[in-house]
């Protein structure tokens, strides 16, 4: 470092690019490259890019409630990256799930500290143990959407430290992740990439991490305060903040040349660990594909592993080969295997319910779609727009570049010599009849689609930085056109707006008019009158479950709910899949048979569904979420700031401890519940030390795996119930196993307000299936 002046020292500490950091030969240092990589690792694009391997959701992959399931989760996702030469993966999202309504908790693990810090913790450990840097997203308190950049979370110490920072704690004492993300959000008024008291004080101070700590992007608001405040790395580059301010400060004595000396000697830690300092890395030539039978088999598996049995009266699950089946849905025919935003990659292909289940099953299933899911449009399907293709001209005229697909990202990471004005559409229909046309995006559209005119002007989202590209306007109309009729014209762009001037994403909008949803319904209603079972499948797409926008019900889009109902009414036996990776209402649920909730299952989800359905693979997840019984019945609800702040009233008694404490009223499924295809008994609970044992027999009639879980409820009235540990065991029919729960003696303590004190001890261990079904309870 010493080879370096200041201002390059500096130049270092922002990225050189959306995705990458610069190299500087003088200290050795290659190029770094990040990647998102909640859900697959997209790779140096925020758009298209290369073929990569969707995974299931974190939802559902927390579901599983084992860490050897996150640590196969961190390895793989270390091959995926590995095979684009990345560095870095920005994962896993540690936040917890505060709300219900939050629009982004599709990324994280679950509403509890405990178990989200030890995933987390299991998934750094298998990626790192292959020279690739994690990165714990987002510090801190960064549990909702609404307002993201502005939004300021009021959280007492307490609360901070016992609940929202300890998933953190756990993750960097247990595996030392290499690198943390700084949130968009300010904590008790101060912004997350400036927070001294988080970042120096604690992550660096009282925990000893040696790490790197990195903004959010677009986040970092200052040069001094976040130089000072702890931040190491803006990003992306090569604009921003610091630069030449930072060295200004540096020179006026606001910045002391240690603090970028600090800052330096971390990121060539980072860069030294992760193979790009010194003599670089070697890349592995041998890894899986992603659409190969290797990664095939492993995130069918995976998926399955995670989905959870809500309901089963009479066992009407697992499914019975030989019974015919009515598959009914538009997620059925169209799951959704991921959520909105920074989640989202470009999988080999998306298997759908439809797909895994016939594959199966045959001639024995048939299939009809349901009611609309969606109040906005989405582009068109390759199969029914064909050669569909963008141009994309500057303000003289002059092409910048020519794209296919149906959808396209302009201003942002796409590497073009000029500022886009118009593009250029143009496609095929392949069938007749009434369509709806149109387009999304910010612009002024005006397109022909046969003999029909369309026009739209669509006004800059006011969703704040990234709705451009995360929540686009988008305006349709119906009208006729032939098979074979070409669908032509052009968007007109705004003029500068946003805080990225020029940036948009673009998609024509082509599909078949909506049908009556009446007629729809009772078309549905005949089929499952007509089959020995109805599968009905239901659920969320990435209008709700996406980043940069919060939810404002838990109700089920549309119509659905009255689709179950019909179903429900005129079938023998009806099974409901919901296809969401948060809690949604559930109305109908004693109407119905069985429910299999089955999260966002990744590009092989539809095989999952269908192994899950009928017993190939139980289905012996544990919800991650309490779903409440009702919009509002929560500990925590709104998610919408009042004058810029976000009280977070709560306090420690978040979920299923705010319910358990009687804050909320009971939920329709506790945090914890599963009840997998077996049936268990529990005996002779015993606690000593820090363990407590328990017999577990499987009482069923087939194998299976049970999740022993183990809650504190402490006497001291002002401290509310928390899982404190939790083991897995598998047993074959009769078999009974002794399981030992190790407690974490991290939910032993509270925060005293100037330092740590041990609770009392005293209280009930509660030994249970979920807090709903607790089987033993120990005065300790």
């Amino acid at each position: 470092m010493t080879d370096l002046d200041l201002r390059a020292k500096v130049r270092l500490l922002t990225g050189a690019s959306v995705f990458t950091l610069a190299p500087e030969p003088a200290v050795g240092l290659h190029e770094v490259r990040l990647s998102d990589g909640p859900t697959g690792v997209r790779g140096l694009t925020f758009s298209g890019g290369p073929v990569v391997s969707l995974f299931p959701n974190a939802t559902l992959l927390a579901a599983a409630w084992s860490e050897d399931v996150a640590h196969e989760v961190g390895r793989l996702l270390a091959e995926e990256a590995m095979a684009q030469r990345i560095h870095v993966v920005l994962g896993p999202t540690i936040n917890l799930h505060r709300s219900p309504l939050g629009g982004r908790l599709f990324e994280a693990y679950s509403e509890d500290p405990l178990l989200t810090g030890r995933l987390a913790a299991a998934y750094v450990r298998g990626m790192q143990a292959n020279g690739v840097a994690a990165c714990l997203k987002h510090l801190v308190a960064n549990e909702s959407e609404t307002d993201r950049t502005t939004v300021d979370s009021v959280v007492d110490e307490a609360t901070l430290r016992e609940v929202y920072l300890l998933p953190f704690e756990i993750a960097v004492a247990e595996a030392d992740a290499w690198s943390v993300m700084a949130a968009y959000n300010d904590v008790n008024g101060v912004p997350a990439t400036e927070q001294h008291h988080v970042i120096n004080e604690i992550l660096k101070g009282e925990w000893g991490w040696t790490g790197l700590v990195v903004s959010d992007w677009f986040a970092t608001k200052s040069a001094a305060p976040a130089a000072n405040g702890g931040l190491d790395l803006v990003m992306p580059g090569p604009d921003g903040p610091w630069g030449d301010a930072l060295v200004a400060a540096v020179g006026s004595g606001a910045v002391a040349e240690s603090v970028v000396n600090d800052h330096v000697a971390r990121l060539l830690r980072l860069a030294d660990r992760v193979g790009a300092l010194g003599t670089p890395r070697a890349w592995p030539a041998d890894l899986p594909a992603p659409d190969s039978p290797t990664r095939r088999e492993q995130l069918t598996r995976l998926a399955a592993a995670g989905m959870t049995v809500l309901t089963n009266r009479a066992g009407a699950l697992p499914l019975r080969r030989g019974e015919t089946v009515a598959l009914v849905g538009r997620h059925a025919l169209e799951t959704i295997g991921m959520g909105g935003g920074s989640a989202q990659v470009n999988p080999p292909h998306q298997v759908s319910v439809t797909d895994g289940l016939t594959a199966l099953l045959g001639t024995a299933v048939t299939v009809t779609d349901g009611v609309e899911v969606r109040s906005r449009p989405v582009p068109a399907r390759p199969d029914f727009l064909t050669d569909l293709r963008f141009t994309l001209r500057a303000g003289d005229g002059s092409v910048l570049d020519t794209r296919g697909g149906a959808a396209t990202v302009v201003g942002f990471d796409d590497g073009l010599a000029g500022r886009v004005a118009t593009i250029d559409v143009e496609g095929r229909f392949t069938a007749g009849g009434p369509v709806e046309v149109g387009g999304i995006g910010a612009g002024s559209w005006r397109l022909r689609a046969g003999t029909a005119s369309v026009a739209h002007d669509l006004a800059v989202p006011a969703g704040g930085f990234g709705a451009e590209i995360l929540a686009p306007p988008a305006g349709t109309s119906v009208v006729t056109v032939a098979p074979g009729d070409v669908l032509s014209g052009s968007v007109t762009l705004p003029a500068g707006h946003g805080p990225l001037s020029g940036v948009g994403r673009y998609a024509v909008v082509a599909r078949p008019a909506p049908r009556d949803a009446d007629e729809v319904i009772a078309a549905a209603a005949a089929a499952g009158a007509a089959a020995d079972v109805a599968v009905v499948v239901v659920g969320l797409t990435e209008e709700e479950e996406t980043e940069a926008v919060d939810k404002h019900t838990l109700r089920l889009p549309g119509r659905q709910d009255d689709l179950v109902s019909a179903v429900a009414a005129a079938a023998r036996r009806t099974v409901v899949v919901v296809n969401a990776a948060t809690p949604v209402l559930m109305p109908w649920r004693d109407e119905v048979d069985a429910i299999l909730w089955v999260g966002l299952p990744g590009q092989e989800g539809g095989h999952a569904v269908a192994a899950a359905l009928l017993g190939d693979v139980e289905p012996a997840g544990r919800l991650v979420t309490t779903f409440p019984a009702a919009d509002g019945a929560s500990p925590a609800w709104s998610v919408t700031p009042v004058d810029g702040k976000l009280p977070y009233t709560e306090g420690t008694f978040v979920g299923y401890r705010g319910h358990h404490a009687g804050r909320a009223s009971e939920p329709a499924f506790w945090f914890g519940h599963g009840l997998g295809y077996g049936a268990w008994a529990y005996a002779d609970a015993a606690w000593s030390g820090d363990a407590l044992t328990v017999s577990v027999t499987n009482t069923g009639g087939r194998a299976g795996r049970e999740v022993v879980q183990v809650y504190f409820a402490p006497s001291e009235q002002d401290q509310p119930v928390r899982l404190v540990g939790w083991q897995a065991v598998e047993a074959a029919p009769g078999e009974s196993v002794t399981v030992t729960v190790t407690g974490d003696r991290r939910l032993w303590r509270r925060w005293a307000g100037d330092g740590w004190a041990t609770l009392s001890g005293s209280g009930r261990l509660l030994v249970a299936r979920g807090l709903g079904d607790v089987r033993a309870a120990i005065e300790v």
